[in-house]
């Protein structure tokens, strides 16, 4: 006998790698550290303890502080967001602004960006620049859609309204309750388009 048969090798267990799953560890921490206290109180040491690693794992992966809520940032937005396939018309749209604005957790998070634009310019700029591109692009395309078929003046600057729709999240963000129910939310949001010729 010239030697003994190797065992085979076992399958490996279904799953992410393991490199995988510190990211989204760490990633998932950096969120809800952001949401719960903000993100001057937030820190790489809390991170990685939340996310069970070591601050070394943490820092192999992002520069600083900033750079990893910059990229939590994105990835909430983008990479953990369900897939977008469009709205059919404008109440189906703010029906699906009303779903998200109606969780607490989301609104928390709108408060937290805009309470930190001084310090921490950068995360609202990755927020905008995620939720800009082709969601802004989508929302743009909706408003003009609308106006085409007669339901907004044919006068009305399109752009103009799309600004006044995003301030129009920040208020409820700010000064609306966070158990406001989607109803209330949408019928917000409609009553402002009504305000600007909106006849559906």
């Amino acid at each position: 006998m010239t030697g003994a048969t190797r065992p085979a090798r076992a399958a490996r267990p279904p799953g992410r790698p393991r490199s995988q799953e510190a990211d989204l560890a760490i990633l998932t921490a950096a969120l809800d550290l952001l949401i719960e206290q903000g993100a001057a109180q937030t820190s790489i040491e809390q991170v990685a303890r939340r996310a069970g690693v070591t601050r070394a794992t943490v820092y192999r992966r992002f520069a600083d502080k900033t750079a990893l809520l910059v990229r939590t940032l994105e990835w909430a937005n983008h990479d953990h967001d369900p897939a977008f396939t469009g709205w059919r018309d404008l109440e189906h749209m703010f029906g699906d602004w009303a779903a998200h604005l109606a969780v607490p957790r989301n609104r928390r998070l709108l408060r937290r960006l805009y309470g930190s634009v001084d310090d921490y310019p950068e995360l609202m700029a990755a927020y905008r620049q995620v939720n800009g591109g082709r969601r802004a692009a989508v929302v743009r395309e909706m408003l003009v859609r609308t106006r085409d078929l007669g339901l907004l003046p044919g006068d009305l600057d399109v752009d103009v309204v799309q600004e006044l729709l995003s301030a129009a999240v920040i208020g409820l963000a700010a000064l609306h309750p966070d158990d406001e129910d989607p109803e209330r939310v949408k019928a917000h949001f409609l009553a402002i388009m009504k305000q600007v010729g909106y006849r559906p």
